[in-house]
């Protein structure tokens, strides 16, 4: 207890964030100096690593992300990729030449494999429900520190969607005085947060905005067995199919209001099939289905801004960060789409675009610790802010 409260009063930390996301290829991890908190914190990134899973280990992931995972399997894989990220702090720690022992605080998001925030009929009770493994105990008695996770629980838990998170981080490092901003990540999922020009935290606006590399990657394994479609070379060489385009953005997902959130249950597997079979029946080479599937991040971002957040706060500037920034035919496309407002990759502002969601984790744990709200129920729907995370902490 002594060292807990030693690490509450601390103003100056050094943290740990881990982000293994929609992707299932790896855990990111990101070392970085904190100091105070909301938005007087001050953030100095150290190091970022990213750590692929072993093969086998990344088959028994999309395993347990399907219906055909065991209460086994799910038991095991808590426990497994712990080790993973265990190691995967070591990595980042080697990379900036730091010893463990200055290391004060992990933040571990965990490996999403399933994701329910809409409220549904359990044992003659609705809930909301999210499950993250990796278990935050087994890693900080791995790595003798204090690790904090389970972060989307106790959104949900207020009737929120327990995502996304990332616009705590967006508001704090990211809002202008002047100038109202859009910040876009583009991993497995496309998120938007809007910053409204020196904004508080209760006039940020975010949600997720459809699929970004999820439905991109699936189509490159599956169409030209690659693991991505690398500088989007493929889309660059295909056209999209506008009529395709239209039926796909008249989905479920698509029509629904803001608070959201979605994941593989919406865009996985099953969705690529249903994206196949209908550009197979319209005569589609691989490259005109990947140029669609790409048009289709860049244009469901488009009209969910344009749906959703312009009528009420329009933007000046597009910043963009995580996987998809490095795929020329996305960029493009999104500049076309957001013309005349610039589209300009996070880096320009300071920070690694891989980097921006292990950065998010580090500091969402930081807040915690510090005892600050880092849920925003104008971006989730919950009933009130609250902190977010569990804290576990090593043996003596």
């Amino acid at each position: 207890m002594d060292a807990l409260l030693a690490l509450h009063r601390q103003s100056r930390r050094t943290v740990v964030g881990l982000m293994s996301g929609t992707s299932l290829d790896g855990v990111d991890a990101a070392l970085v100096h904190l100091d105070d908190s909301g938005p007087d914190l001050t953030m100095e990134s150290e190091a970022f690593v990213h750590v692929p899973y072993p093969g086998p280990l990344q088959e028994l992931i999309h395993k347990t992300t399907s219906s055909s995972s065991s209460i086994r399997d799910v038991t095991r894989l808590d426990a497994r990729l712990a080790e993973a990220y265990a190691d995967a702090v070591g990595n980042v720690l080697e990379e900036a030449g730091t010893d463990r022992e200055a290391l004060d605080l992990v933040g571990a998001h965990g490996q999403t494999v399933c994701h329910l925030p809409e409220p549904t009929d359990c044992a003659g009770e609705a809930v909301r429900a999210t499950l993250q493994l990796g278990n935050s105990s087994t890693l900080a008695t791995r790595l003798g520190v204090p690790v904090v996770g389970n972060f989307r629980a106790a959104d949900l838990a207020l009737g929120g969607q327990g995502a996304p998170l990332v616009p705590y981080f967006d508001h704090v490092a990211f809002t202008d005085a002047d100038e109202p901003r859009g910040l876009l990540n583009l991993g497995g999922i496309a998120n938007l947060t809007v910053l409204p020009a020196g904004g508080a935290p209760d006039a940020v606006r975010a949600f997720d905005t459809g699929p970004a590399n999820m439905v991109i990657d699936a189509l490159a394994a599956r169409l030209f067995d690659a693991a991505m479609d690398r500088d989007g070379r493929h889309a660059a060489q295909g056209t999209p199919d506008h009529d395709l385009l239209a039926d796909l953005l008249e989905g479920d997902f698509f029509r629904r209001e803001p608070p959201k959130s979605t994941g593989r249950a919406d865009f996985g597997a099953g969705y690529v099939d249903r994206l196949l079979s209908a550009a197979q029946s319209r005569g589609l080479s691989p490259e005109d289905t990947m140029a669609t599937a790409t048009l289709l991040t860049a244009a469901s971002v488009y009209q969910a801004y344009a749906q959703y957040v312009r009528p009420a706060q329009s933007i000046e500037r597009l910043i963009v960060s995580g996987g998809g920034v490095h795929n020329d035919a996305l960029l493009r496309m999104l500049k076309d789409a957001f013309a005349p407002i610039p589209v300009e990759s996070i880096a320009e502002h300071g920070v690694d675009p891989d980097a921006k969601e292990a950065l998010c984790f580090a500091v969402l744990a930081h807040e915690t610790v510090n005892g600050v709200p880092t849920n925003l129920p104008s971006v989730t729907g919950a009933s009130a802010r609250t902190r977010l995370g569990s804290l576990s902490v090593p043996g003596p």
